[in-house]
């Protein structure tokens, strides 16, 4: 696969979005016969200037020409022209393009591209309230794999997978938060696992990414990997082990295994044995076999 394509196809789409006045719609491909409203936030695992974002209002994963877009600014912040009843109504995703989104982990553009993305009903109209992340990522893949899984259910669920105390507010935005207040350690564990997240979802490009998107089965099957393996993806980041660890490289070859052999059409397979609802559970156990119970601790703001 030509990764570069993906960029130009995005930036392509993008344009078109732009110029379109169609039936319905106005420049930002709004629909003007509702009332017009904005949607704020800020893209990370560490802010992401220069990503594709968009309403997905198909929920295909990818952009098409009658969604709103933007791209992030120097700060990592979009803002969405949409129609006020689309809010709640429809996810949110980011696409980080390899070559022209830069991390401002690293100020670098990144080497793969990778999509994020938000629940419908975690999008808010409160500015700058949408931030969108690897854990808001795997927060949706969780409801979309179990319907009758509530965001606070899958909150929670990311919550003690990682260890967190119990509060912590896995839709927030960890980047401002690790840089102080009674809570940095919390936000800064945050962080460092999304780079990790990250580090294996880019990891899959050549598998996962296609030229305007993803092959959404194996973007499913890669997702459903990572929530099967999170204690142990949370625990390698905790404890200061990096990406080449054994547990990460032997992860990263197994899930490059799985993606292979899998076909690249076909709808949403059921991964929802991989995203089991185990928020009324005291403990859960981590892959090595471990118990682990999630932390004390007050209400994360």
């Amino acid at each position: 696969m030509n990764i570069q394509i993906f960029a130009v196809t995005i930036v392509a789409a993008a344009t078109l979005i732009s110029g379109c006045s169609g039936s319905g719609t106005d420049m930002n491909g709004m629909n003007t016969q509702g009332q017009p409203a904005q949607v704020s936030g800020k893209v990370a695992d560490g802010y992401l200037v220069s990503a594709v974002v968009f309403l997905d209002r198909n929920g295909n994963y990818q952009l098409d020409v009658d969604e709103p877009s933007t791209t992030t600014d120097a700060s990592g912040t979009y803002t969405l022209n949409v129609t006020a009843t689309d809010i709640g109504k429809y996810p949110i995703v980011a696409m980080a393009i390899k070559g022209q989104t830069v991390d401002k982990d690293t100020n670098q553009a990144v080497a793969n591209s990778y999509l994020l993305s938000m629940p419908a009903s975690a999008v808010s109209g409160t500015i700058s309230s949408n931030f969108i992340s690897p854990m808001s990522t795997l927060i949706r893949e969780k409801m979309a794999a179990n319907p009758s899984m509530t965001l606070t259910d899958a909150m929670t669920q990311l919550r003690n997978q990682m260890n967190l105390p119990t509060g912590t507010n896995m839709m927030a935005d960890y980047v401002s938060g690790s840089q102080s207040g009674a809570n940095m350690v919390q936000f800064q564990n945050m962080h460092t696992t999304a780079q990790q997240m990250v580090g294996l979802m880019a990891g899959q490009a050549a598998l996962v990414m296609n030229g305007t998107g993803v092959y959404m089965n194996r973007y499913h099957s890669m997702m459903a990997s990572i929530n099967s393996n999170m204690p142990g993806i949370a625990a390698n980041a905790m404890n200061g082990q990096s990406m080449s660890s054994t547990f990460m490289t032997t992860m990263m070859s197994q899930i490059q295994t799985q993606l292979g052999v899998m076909p690249m059409g076909g709808g949403f397979a059921n991964y929802s044995g991989m995203f089991r609802n185990m928020t009324s559970h005291n403990s859960f156990w981590s892959n090595t076999g471990t118990p682990m119970t999630p932390m004390s601790g007050g209400m994360m703001r």
